[in-house]
Order: C-alpha cells, then sequence, then structure tokens
C-alpha cells in the first residue's frame, strides 16, 4: 500500500473534509516521527492516514469494519494491527513504536490543527507553551481527550513537550495539505 493507493481509499470513503484533513494531520505526524526513529516513512504515513478511513460510514463498528475493508485490499499485517490498537476499546495492545505512535499523535495532531483554526497565523509561530495552555482549557476542543495525549506520550516514552514540538513541525511542514 503506497500514499496514492491510501489516498483513493480516503476518498472513497470519507465524505467529511474535517475527517479527512484529520486523517492527513495524523498521516504527516506519523511521517514526522518515523523520520526521527528511522522507521519506513511511507509505511507509517500510511497508517496515518487510513486510521479513521471508516469511522464516518461505521462509527459504532470502527474500527473493526475497516480491518476487514483494508486486509481485502492487501494492505500490511503490521498497519492494521496498528489501526486497531489505536482505538482502546478493541483490546489490542500497542507494542511497536509505530502503534505506539499513532496512539500518541491521534488527538495531539487534531488539537493541534483545531489550535491552528483560531490563530491568525496558523501553523506559523505556534509554540509548545501556547498548544499546553489550549489544554488546560477544557472548553477548547472538547471532545479531544486529553488523557489519550498524555497517555501516549508515556507510551512513547518521551517527554509531552517533545511530543507536542513534534508534532507542530509535522503540521507546519504540511500545511499546504491540510488547508490551513
Amino acid at each position: 500500500m503506497n500514499r496514492a493507493d491510501a489516498e483513493k481509499i480516503l476518498q472513497e470513503y470519507v465524505e467529511s473534509e474535517s475527517l479527512r484533513r484529520h486523517c492527513r494531520a495524523v498521516a504527516a505526524s506519523m511521517k514526522h516521527f518515523a523520520k526521527q526513529f528511522n522507521e519506513d516513512e511511507e509505511k507509517w504515513y500510511v497508517t496515518g492516514l487510513l486510521h479513521d478511513f471508516d469511522y464516518e460510514k461505521y462509527p459504532d463498528k470502527h474500527p473493526m469494519i475497516g480491518e476487514g475493508i483494508l486486509r481485502e485490499k492487501g494492505v500490511a499485517e503490521d498497519i492494521l494491527r496498528a489501526i486497531q490498537s489505536h482505538a482502546s476499546y478493541t483490546g489490542v495492545s500497542r507494542d511497536s513504536m509505530m502503534e505506539k505512535t499513532l496512539f500518541a499523535v491521534d488527538e495531539l495532531s487534531g488539537f493541534v490543527v483545531a489550535v491552528a483554526q483560531v490563530r491568525p497565523g496558523g501553523f506559523d509561530g505556534m509554540e509548545v507553551k501556547s498548544v499546553k495552555k489550549k489544554l488546560k482549557d477544557k472548553g477548547f476542543a472538547a471532545a479531544v481527550n486529553r488523557d489519550d495525549i498524555s497517555n501516549g506520550a508515556l507510551g512513547m516514552g518521551i517527554e509531552m513537550d517533545k511530543l507536542i514540538e513534534g508534532v507542530i513541525a509535522a503540521l507546519t511542514a504540511d500545511k499546504d495539505i491540510l488547508g490551513i
């Protein structure tokens, strides 16, 4: 599975532009961390891009329905496992660094996009301290699970500031594909 094939799946299954943006943001964050960990950037990008592709059509059965669809399309087992493990209710443990990173950047990528959308400069000049300040405001992006963000950093074994810094850098570098 390459990026172009994954994008076709995203286009086929996701109508909501905000969900497409979220998937692309997570993909950008995954690519960033893959590079830091000397991992396969394309594989990690594809994993991020596809992690929520079935959410819109099957919200109550996500990501279980998506696993079957992706398996039929020949998606690699490690990508399928990472996608399953990003949803705690599946019971799939997060063992590999790709799995841990997907969980860690999922909520945070969406949150950083939300921060960018209320800033006059978008991602430009965004700092870790401004994201952390918004994280403390429970009324801002209230649907974002702050515990998942902090647990994700712990699972990856990195400081929260480094996780936030990495997501900001990733989204700033790929801001054109996010349309912000």
